[in-house]
């Protein structure tokens, strides 16, 4: 097997911190989740609100 280098040809280390990159991306990800999360309480507080007024009356189906 080959040891891995990184781009000049000296070994990597074992343990190195993460880049920017994937930091970045991490926070893009729990963004991403965060804007779905929203959206899907948002739609289902539309549907249930919708629900209680046709329940009581107060919309006509």
């Amino acid at each position: 097997m080959t040891e891995a280098t990184d781009g000049d040809g000296e070994a990597a280390e074992e343990a190195r911190r993460p880049s920017v990159a994937a930091v970045a991306r991490d926070r893009r990800v729990w963004l991403i989740l965060a804007v779905v999360t929203g959206l899907l309480v948002c739609c289902c507080s539309a549907v249930v609100g919708t629900l209680v007024a046709l329940s009581s009356g107060l919309l006509t189906a």
